[in-house]
């Protein structure tokens, strides 16, 4: 029955009856049908053969098909009438249109879960498809969204009273955190104040024996002058007595001998027992409190440690390995980056800004700008070597400068010599070369320490602040014959 529509009905005869599209090709049968030209072609078996008509069932002959340009026209108008009424539709708020046919789209394939039109459902695409009305599509979807949405809120409200309890407890330990601060904070003040206050009263004290000691030492100086000066009086009268003829010698001779007898001479007053056992007091006081300090700082590192779980004054173990983006051409590298010896042959590397390319020297991968860090350079052989650590801006090019000034601080061994790297150098025992050195670094204080990791016993300490606040890193120096590890 031909639609009510009049571009209904001329999309309806635009339509092919095999593929229920639009005509490609149209083409014409001796029995008045028409088809697309593919698809009568995939109708029959071959080319010139007689077989029946897909619509009639009227036997035709293939080679006597004709191509119907009128109805290829009247296609492309309704192609157009389709288009204009596709437009026009959206002009009027709709958007419901098949892209494809320009029909309404009225059915919704569940396989394909998209929106489609008539034609579309008639189509191959959708024919064996599940279609249900949009509406009734819609409605089961909204169904599915709206479960989702009441679990979805749930979930929501379950998170807002979370995120309420959450913070309230974080606020909780703000609070407490807070409190145990002002603590600490009152806690440490007093005990400066009571520090300084012992310590300003044992040094007044000790000032005040200062004073006596020093007031009794000016009185025996004083005493012992003018017995010193009696006596010199005295020797010189008897010196000149003794020379003298008998009969002068002998007068008043017995006044002479009283005068020298023991016991007649003024001694110095020694320190009082009261004094002396001032002194003792005060420094049995004065080392118990220093004992009980220095037993509270020795408790420190057992019993307090720093964010990373170190013990406070502790050097952590460093993981060291070797950047060997920063190794000159003739050093070789371990596969590990743990090891580093000299080749006579020069490795054809990038020239990277990192590497050095005169000095033997590499660096570590591993950087330290805060805290207290440690690693150990075995030495496997070789009489040319040097350990130590660098600053990360350390010249890279050209001849550099092993010293402090050159952003170096390093022990080297160089033949039968030993020595620190300082400006001059210093010179070390030579048997005190090592063969395993441990590097200490202590980024807080600006120092660097080498220890003998053998005996434990200290090679070399550059003093605190030497070295800057900037990134530090290990340093290696290889001399040929000389192979260095980082352990572990």
């Amino acid at each position: 029955m031909a639609a009510e529509n009049p571009v209904e009905s001329l999309q309806e005869e635009a339509t092919c009856p095999i593929c229920l599209e639009y005509f490609k090709d149209p083409v014409i049968t001796n029995c008045g049908h028409n088809f697309c030209l593919a698809c009568i072609s995939q109708c029959w078996e071959g080319p010139d053969t007689a077989t029946a008509c897909p619509q009639c069932r009227e036997t035709v002959q293939q080679r006597n098909l004709r191509p119907n340009r009128q109805l290829a026209n009247m296609v492309e108008i309704a192609n157009r009438l389709s288009l204009q009424a596709n437009e026009a539709a959206k002009g009027a708020g709709g958007d419901g249109v098949c892209g494809e046919h320009q029909e309404a789209l009225k059915l919704f394939c569940k396989e394909d879960e998209t929106s489609i039109c008539l034609v579309c459902h008639l189509s191959r695409t959708h024919r064996a498809h599940t279609v249900v009305p949009i509406e009734e599509a819609a409605q089961e979807y909204k169904e599915k969204l709206q479960a989702h949405l009441k679990t979805l809120r749930e979930e929501r409200e379950k998170l807002l009273e979370s995120k309420v309890t959450g913070g309230g407890k974080s606020w909780e330990y703000l609070i407490q955190t807070q409190t145990e601060r002002q603590k600490i904070v009152s806690e440490f003040q007093q005990l400066r104040q009571f520090l300084e206050e012992q310590e300003r009263l044992l040094l007044g004290q000790l000032d005040k024996l200062d004073e006596e000691i020093v007031c009794i030492q000016n009185e025996n100086v004083s005493i012992f002058s003018e017995e010193i000066s009696h006596l010199s009086e005295l020797i010189s009268e008897l010196e000149g007595k003794c020379q003298k003829p008998a009969s002068v010698f002998l007068q008043d001779v017995r006044s002479t001998l009283s005068r020298c007898e023991k016991g007649k001479f003024q001694q110095p007053e020694e320190i009082s027992p009261e004094l002396e056992e001032q002194v003792r007091g005060y420094f049995q006081k004065t080392l118990a409190l220093l004992e009980t300090l220095r037993k509270f700082k020795d408790t420190l590192p057992s019993e307090l440690e720093t964010k990373r779980g170190e013990p406070l004054g502790a050097h952590r173990q460093a993981n060291v390995t070797l950047d060997p983006d920063t190794a000159q051409p003739d050093l070789i590298l371990s596969a590990d980056w743990k090891s580093v010896r000299w080749e006579y042959t020069r490795q054809d590397l990038p020239h990277n800004p990192e590497r050095f390319d005169t000095a033997l020297c590499v660096l570590g991968c591993e950087g330290f700008t805060l805290g207290r860090h440690c690693w150990e350079v075995e030495v496997r052989g070789g009489e040319r070597w040097a350990v130590g650590v660098a600053r990360e801006s350390v010249r890279r090019k050209g001849v550099i400068s092993l010293s402090p000034e050159g952003g170096i601080w390093a022990v080297e061994r160089w033949w039968g010599q030993f020595r620190a790297l300082t400006s001059p150098e210093t010179s070390l025992p030579w048997y005190r070369a090592p063969s395993r050195i441990r590097v200490c670094l202590d980024c807080d204080q600006g120092q660097v320490t080498f220890i003998d990791a053998g005996d434990e016993a200290p090679i070399f300490t550059f003093p605190p602040g030497s070295v800057p606040g900037e990134r530090i890193l290990p340093w290696l120096w290889v001399g040929p014959g000389s192979q260095l590890r980082l352990s572990p």
